[in-house]
Protein backbone atom coordinates (compact mmCIF):
# COMPACT_ATOMS: atom_id res chain seq x y z
CA UNK A 1 0.00 0.00 0.00
CA UNK A 2 1.56 3.26 -1.11
CA UNK A 3 1.21 6.17 1.25
CA UNK A 4 1.92 9.83 0.57
CA UNK A 5 5.26 9.45 2.36
CA UNK A 6 6.21 6.64 -0.03
CA UNK A 7 5.27 8.81 -3.01
CA UNK A 8 7.63 11.51 -1.73
CA UNK A 9 10.57 9.08 -1.97
CA UNK A 10 11.63 9.45 -5.59
CA UNK A 11 15.04 7.81 -5.46
CA UNK A 12 14.60 5.75 -2.32
CA UNK A 13 12.67 2.70 -1.18
CA UNK A 14 11.49 1.89 2.33
CA UNK A 15 13.03 -1.28 3.74
CA UNK A 16 12.57 -2.61 7.25
CA UNK A 17 15.31 -4.59 8.95
CA UNK A 18 16.76 -5.38 12.36
CA UNK A 19 20.29 -4.63 13.51
CA UNK A 20 22.67 -5.65 16.25
CA UNK A 21 21.93 -3.36 19.19
CA UNK A 22 25.55 -2.23 19.64
CA UNK A 23 26.07 -1.61 15.92
CA UNK A 24 22.91 0.46 15.70
CA UNK A 25 23.88 2.51 18.75
CA UNK A 26 27.31 3.19 17.23
CA UNK A 27 25.69 4.15 13.91
CA UNK A 28 23.30 6.57 15.59
CA UNK A 29 26.19 8.08 17.57
CA UNK A 30 28.22 8.54 14.39
CA UNK A 31 25.22 10.13 12.70
CA UNK A 32 24.78 12.58 15.55
CA UNK A 33 28.50 13.44 15.71
CA UNK A 34 28.86 13.93 11.95
CA UNK A 35 25.37 15.31 11.33
CA UNK A 36 25.04 12.82 8.46
CA UNK A 37 21.66 11.09 8.34
CA UNK A 38 21.65 7.39 9.22
CA UNK A 39 20.19 6.61 5.80
CA UNK A 40 23.20 8.22 4.08
CA UNK A 41 25.62 6.33 6.33
CA UNK A 42 23.81 3.09 5.48
CA UNK A 43 23.97 3.93 1.75
CA UNK A 44 27.72 4.39 2.04
CA UNK A 45 28.20 1.18 4.01
CA UNK A 46 26.21 -0.80 1.43
CA UNK A 47 28.26 0.75 -1.39
CA UNK A 48 31.51 -0.26 0.36
CA UNK A 49 30.25 -3.78 0.99
CA UNK A 50 29.18 -4.24 -2.63
CA UNK A 51 32.52 -2.87 -3.81
CA UNK A 52 34.35 -5.31 -1.51
CA UNK A 53 32.46 -8.19 -3.07
CA UNK A 54 32.89 -6.66 -6.56
CA UNK A 55 29.16 -6.47 -7.15
CA UNK A 56 28.87 -2.85 -8.24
Amino acid sequence: MNTQKDKDLRTRERYTNSFDIDLLAALKKLSKETMIPVSRLLDKSIELLLKEYDKR
